[in-house]
This record gives structure tokens, C-alpha cells and sequence, in this order.
């Protein structure tokens, strides 16, 4: 990799800036590729967009950015898009700043302050090497600030045409995964975590492989269909939305149970009462709990130490099961009238067990 500093000036960056899904990000006079396929999306929030013109303005020196010079003599960026767009954003007029306590557009700057900032030097290393050269040193330079995602590498280490035909549905701004999901879907599309979490549904987290597999498909159709099922389905077996239904692993539980009859009516009255159930701690975990009958899913509300001390006290230390005496911390809590038979996490159904007994008991 061969590495030369250069001097770029804000006006020569921003010299045929455009921002566009069609036409990607440029800058540069259309020299510069702003955001590569290996690139993030962009992630600044407005307070490090403002901490970046307010290190410009007041002259203070931005850290190195990193370019690659490609062969036909254009630039692709390595490192540094996040304060690439910020500057470029600003001097378009996109977002504004607070100073001297009004709010800023660089249109409203005075010409010195505008030639001030078009000045501006940006400390720009151009690098030539070969394509996993590059990408070998995006990986390094991008182990400090704003690291890299895995999806995010993922996304480097397989660029082509499947993966950008992906984020199209998965991580733009008003992506058709967000329009259709927004409401079941955690995390972020532009950190990639609806893309992660999709791609891990359909891969059963075999993610690599898939990608791996599919890089060089001219779309991403098979994925984007596979997640309009999963939906689809949700929809159907829970069509009354609550909120705790948002970040379900719902790719999961389609995988064990798009081929179960199920009827929708009787899973809703079963959800709406575990819902109200004050021992049920975990909500998330009752839609889990009504498709596998496993009851870890709910996380049963524990008995308080006050209980326990009391059942203990009672039982004079004696294990209800195996009638032998033990210390209270060589015990554990136990239902006498089981959760799923309607016994409640009350003081009365409180009962001690030694810790052998209680693990036979609950199968443990």
C-alpha cells in the first residue's frame, strides 16, 4: 500500500458535492466516491456533525482522512466519510449549527467567514494498493472512534451487487423493511442491525455462509420475500400488535412454527393472560412461551428473601422433601401449588427445599 499526504481545501472537496440514491455520494468534482460499497452508512449524530464545523471554523485540525486513487485517477474514501459528509452537508446548507447564540446556516455567514471555512485544509492521504490491501486497512484504521459493526465488515468483506441491492431494502432511511416493520424489528437500519438480524433468521447465524454464497446474485429478492413471510405470518397468528412484540427473534419462532396449525384466537387469550399476570416478569417472553409450553421463556417471578426467611423459619430448617436439616443458603424457594397449575408467588405457596430435591423436582 502506497500511502501520500496531501492538502485538500473544503472548496475542492465540496466542489460537485451530490447526495442521491440513484447517483450515490460525490464529491471532488465527481473525482471522489464518498461512500464506497465497503463504506457504513452515514451514523453522525447532529452533535458530532456540529463538533466537526465548530473544529473547522475555529481552524483546529481534523484528524487524517484516507482516500484510495484508483487507476482511471478517481478517489474512493477510505476513511473519513462521516466528517466528509458533515462539512459538505454544512456548506450545503443542510443542517445548522448554534453560535454566538443564533442558529447558523452558511449561507447567513459573513463572505470572510464563508472563505474561512472553504480554505480550510483537510489533512488527505492518498492510498494505492490492491483491493484486500485496502480493505485490510479499512479494517485497521477503523478500530478507533465509530468501530465497524460486524454486519458492517460483513458488508466490506462481501461487497457486489447482492449486498447493495440488501441495504436497499434493510438499511436506508425509509427502507421497505422499515415501512413493513418497524413496529417488530429492534435496532437500527443504518447500523445494519435489521440487515444482521434478518440475514441471521434465514441463515439459522450461519450469516458468513449465506453472504458468501449469494455475493455475486444480482438482487436480494430471496431475502427480502423470506422477511415479507416471517411478517406476514406474525401478523397472522398475533394480529393484536402490542408493544413487547417489537425485537421478538420472530425469524426464529417462524422457522419452528410456519408449518403448526395454530389457531390465532385461542393464542390471544392465552397471551392476554399471561400479559396480566403479575408473576410473568418477562412479556417478551410469553409469545415464546404460548408456541413451545416452555416456561423458562416467562421468567416466573422469585420468591423475596422475606419469604424464604419465613418458609425457612417455619419449617424450622427442615427440607420439605427429604425431611433433613440444612442452612437457609443450602436451600432454594419453591412453589407448593406449581405456577402452571394457578399457584401464585406469595408467602402461603412458599415452601424450602434442600437444593438437591428442588433440582429433581423442577427436573433441573
Amino acid at each position: 500500500m502506497e500511502i501520500e499526504l496531501n492538502e485538500i481545501p473544503v472548496r475542492e472537496l465540496f466542489a460537485g458535492y451530490k447526495d442521491s440514491d440513484e447517483e450515490g455520494v460525490v464529491g471532488y468534482g465527481g473525482k471522489l466516491d464518498i461512500r464506497p460499497k465497503y463504506q457504513r452508512e452515514f451514523i453522525y449524530k447532529p452533535e458530532q456533525q456540529i463538533a466537526v464545523i465548530n473544529s473547522v471554523i475555529g481552524g483546529f485540525p481534523l484528524n487524517a482522512m484516507y482516500w484510495v486513487k484508483n487507476n482511471d485517477g478517481s478517489f474512493e474514501i477510505l476513511d473519513g466519510q462521516q466528517r466528509t459528509v458533515s462539512i459538505c452537508n454544512f456548506v450545503a446548507g443542510n443542517f445548522n449549527i448554534t453560535n454566538r447564540e443564533y442558529q447558523m446556516y452558511f449561507t447567513n455567514l459573513t463572505e470572510k467567514e464563508k472563505t474561512k471555512i472553504l480554505d480550510y485544509k483537510l489533512m488527505v492521504y492518498f492510498c494505492e494498493g490492491t483491493y484486500d490491501e485496502k480493505l485490510a486497512w479499512f479494517k485497521v484504521i477503523n478500530t478507533a472512534g465509530e468501530k465497524l459493526t460486524n454486519q458492517e465488515l460483513l458488508n466490506a468483506i462481501y461487497s457486489g451487487t447482492w449486498v447493495t441491492d440488501a441495504k436497499r431494502y434493510f438499511s436506508k432511511s425509509n427502507a421497505p423493511a422499515s415501512l413493513l416493520a418497524n413496529d417488530y424489528m429492534g435496532g437500527t437500519l443504518n447500523r445494519q442491525e435489521y440487515l444482521e438480524t434478518v440475514l441471521r433468521w434465514i441463515s439459522n447465524d450461519k450469516i458468513e455462509d449465506y453472504m458468501g454464497k449469494h455475493q455475486h446474485d444480482a438482487n436480494a429478492e430471496e431475502l427480502w420475500a423470506y422477511f415479507q413471510r416471517v411478517i406476514e405470518w406474525v401478523q397472522f397468528v398475533f394480529p393484536k400488535y402490542r408493544k413487547v412484540m417489537k425485537g421478538i427473534e420472530w425469524g426464529e419462532l417462524y422457522g419452528k412454527f410456519k408449518d403448526t396449525k395454530l389457531d390465532a384466537e385461542e393464542l390471544e387469550s392465552e397471551v392476554a393472560r399471561l400479559i396480566a399476570d403479575e408473576d410473568v416478569d418477562s412479556k417478551k417472553g410469553v409469545y415464546w412461551y404460548v408456541l413451545t409450553g416452555e416456561e423458562k421463556y416467562l421468567n416466573i417471578r422469585a420468591f423475596n428473601e422475606k419469604m424464604k426467611l419465613e418458609a425457612y423459619e417455619k419449617q424450622k430448617g427442615i427440607c420439605k422433601k427429604c425431611k433433613k436439616h440444612f442452612e437457609i443458603e443450602e436451600m432454594e424457594a419453591d412453589h407448593i401449588t406449581p405456577w402452571h397449575e394457578g399457584g401464585k408467588t406469595i408467602a402461603k405457596n412458599c415452601q424450602m427445599l434442600c437444593k438437591e430435591c428442588n433440582r429433581r423436582k423442577s427436573g433441573k
